[in-house]
């Protein structure tokens, strides 16, 4: 069945069986198995998922055994050309200089409109937050953080989620040594 699948583009859901196993935990999955059983949602792509383990290459083995324990199905594919129009655009944006070009009222200083960040900018944003937190933090504290930022689709909602990833780094030793620099690197694509 997976030898076509493209796990890390397809979109994952629960079946019944998984519903009833996030109950019944009659399976004994293994935490980091059970964690992404919780977070397939029939939105999140199996690339969009794997920022909830350790190591990306995990992904496919964690996915190929919740299919085979059938508590989850392939729904479809992620959409194929914004990942080819996201591989075209141009990673490196610059942060606007002070007295440049100001972000609208509300909105985090010092950043360009949010109007001028690309798909690819927020894809660049939502992994860099959460890869910041998983290795600095620790994933097993911040897992609804997580989750708010891996649903968060625009730059908007980034932004708004922003505020938590900075409070949380602000709260941990060396997420406040580290935050001038990360900040600094967050906001070329934020």
């Amino acid at each position: 069945m997976s030898d076509t699948l493209d796990l890390s583009s397809a979109i994952f859901a629960k079946t019944e069986l998984g519903q009833q196993e996030i109950q019944s935990r009659a399976l004994g999955l293994a935490p980091l198995v059970r964690r992404i059983l919780v977070l397939a949602d029939g939105k999140k792509s199996g690339g969009e998922l794997a920022a909830f383990l350790p190591s990306a290459d995990d992904i496919q083995s964690v996915l190929q055994q919740l299919l085979s324990q059938g508590c989850l199905e392939a729904q479809a594919s992620s959409k194929p050309a914004s990942v080819a129009a996201s591989r075209s655009a141009d990673p490196l944006v610059a942060v606007a200089p002070a007295g440049d070009e100001t972000a609208p009222a509300g909105d985090i200083p010092g950043l360009v409109p949010a109007a001028k960040r690309s798909a690819k900018d927020n894809e660049m944003a939502r992994n860099f937050m959460i890869n910041s937190i998983n290795a600095i933090i620790g994933q097993q504290m911040r897992i609804t953080l997580i989750q708010n930022i891996s649903d968060a689709k625009t730059t908007e909602a980034l932004r708004t989620v922003y505020l938590d990833w900075e409070a949380s780094m602000s709260d941990h030793g060396m997420g406040k040594k580290r935050l001038p620099e990360l900040k600094e690197k967050l906001f070329k694509v934020l």
